[in-house]
C-alpha cells in the first residue's frame, strides 16, 4: 500500500505547494520561481484578449500583485497555473471594458504588433525574411479573430493548453473548446491560404527580456529591491 500511495504523488504538485508555502512566507526565490514558470502563458493570455504588448505586460504584472496579495485564498482546488491565468483572465478583461469605448483597435499602430527576434548574421536574410513576414501574417489573423475564438486559439494552438485544460480556464465545457477551436482555425485558414504548417508553434514568443523584465518589476513591486 505504501508503495501504491509513493507511485500517485505527483513531483510537479509537490514542487508547486512548496512554491505556495514558500511564497506564504515572503520567500523572494519562490515569487521570482513561479513567475519565471507561468510568465509565458500569463503574458500569451492577456495579449490575446488585449491585443498590445504594453498593455499585456501590465495586465500580467497587476494580475501578479494581486495573485500574491491573496495566495492565502489559493487552496489547491486547481493547478496554480489555472488559478492565475484566470486572474490574469479578469484583469485583461477589466482592462479591455474600461477602454473599449475610446480604442478603436482597427486602427492600432504597426508598433504594437509582436516584435519577434530579428535575424542574427548567422542566418539566411531571405528565408529570415520570409519567416518573420509569415509570423506577423498569423499574429494579424489571430489578432482579428472573434474574442471567443481568439482566446481558445491561443491557448489550444500557441500554448499548447489541452481541451481539458482549456475548458477549466474558461469555464466553458469541453465540446464547446473543440467547436470554437475548430472555427478559428477555418478562419485563419481562410486569411493565410492553408499555407502557413507547422510555423504556427513559433509564433507569439516569449524574448528572455520581456519575461526578465515583467519578473522584475513585480519583484520591485512587492518590496524585493535588490
Amino acid at each position: 500500500m505504501a508503495q501504491s500511495s509513493a507511485k500517485q504523488t505527483d513531483p510537479a504538485v509537490s514542487d508547486e505547494a512548496n512554491l505556495v508555502r514558500r511564497a506564504l512566507d515572503h520567500d523572494a526565490g519562490a515569487f521570482r520561481a513561479i513567475m519565471q514558470k507561468h510568465n509565458r502563458r500569463l503574458y500569451r493570455i492577456a495579449r490575446g484578449i488585449l491585443r498590445n504588448n504594453a498593455d499585456a505586460e501590465d495586465a500580467v504584472q497587476d494580475a501578479y500583485v494581486s495573485a500574491f496579495t491573496n495566495l492565502a485564498s489559493y487552496r489547491g482546488e486547481s493547478a496554480l497555473a489555472t488559478w492565475l491565468s484566470r486572474i490574469v483572465i479578469n484583469e485583461a478583461l477589466g482592462r479591455l471594458r474600461r477602454r473599449r469605448a475610446t480604442i478603436d483597435y482597427s486602427t492600432r499602430s504597426e508598433a504594437e504588433i509582436i516584435q519577434f527576434p530579428l535575424a542574427t548574421s548567422n542566418d539566411d536574410p531571405e528565408r529570415s525574411m520570409a519567416q518573420r513576414q509569415i509570423l506577423e501574417l498569423v499574429e494579424q489573423a489571430t489578432d482579428n479573430l472573434p474574442a471567443t475564438f481568439r482566446l481558445v486559439f491561443i491557448t489550444r494552438v500557441i500554448e499548447g493548453m489541452s481541451v481539458e485544460e482549456t475548458s477549466e480556464l474558461l469555464g466553458i465545457r469541453p465540446q464547446t473548446v473543440k467547436t470554437r477551436l475548430h472555427r478559428a482555425r477555418q478562419l485563419i485558414r481562410e486569411q493565410l491560404d492553408k499555407q502557413i504548417g507547422p510555423v504556427l508553434m513559433d509564433a507569439f514568443p516569449f524574448a528572455g527580456r520581456r519575461c526578465e523584465r515583467m519578473t522584475e518589476a513585480v519583484m520591485k513591486r512587492l518590496g524585493f529591491c535588490e
